[in-house]
């Protein structure tokens, strides 16, 4: 499902936010979160990732959304199409990105748990 240009991609217990299709992951990081609802959790984080990564030629932000247990796992990046471009260090602003206590609590008060959808 595309919304505003972005596709909705949900499967059993994930959800996949991305520009285009298929998605794909040419930098990527991951870290944990408690209980949220998937969607409003992924596009806080696509924003956030949006604006961290505007300047990387060719960058299209993927965000994923997995249950693991009790958590919820969280892989944020995207497709990068350059050939050409810094991977480690985009790698390294998005961990920082996702370790933020300030924008995890932003995040995560936007996507707080509402009913018996907490996790949609």
């Amino acid at each position: 499902m595309a919304r505003a240009g972005w596709h909705i991609l949900r499967e059993e217990g994930a959800l996949t936010l991305a520009r285009q299709l298929p998605p794909r992951f040419d930098v990527a990081a991951e870290a944990m979160f408690p209980p949220a609802r998937k969607a409003r959790l992924a596009q806080q984080i696509r924003q956030d990732l949006w604006r961290a990564l505007r300047h990387l030629r060719g960058f299209s932000p993927v965000v994923r959304v997995e249950e693991d247990g009790a958590q919820l796992k969280v892989r944020a990046g995207g497709a990068v199409h350059a050939r050409t471009f810094p991977k480690v260090r985009a790698e390294a602003r998005i961990s920082a990105l996702l370790a933020d206590p300030a924008r995890r609590a932003r995040w995560l008060a936007h996507a707080r748990k509402e009913g018996s959808d907490a996790l949609g």
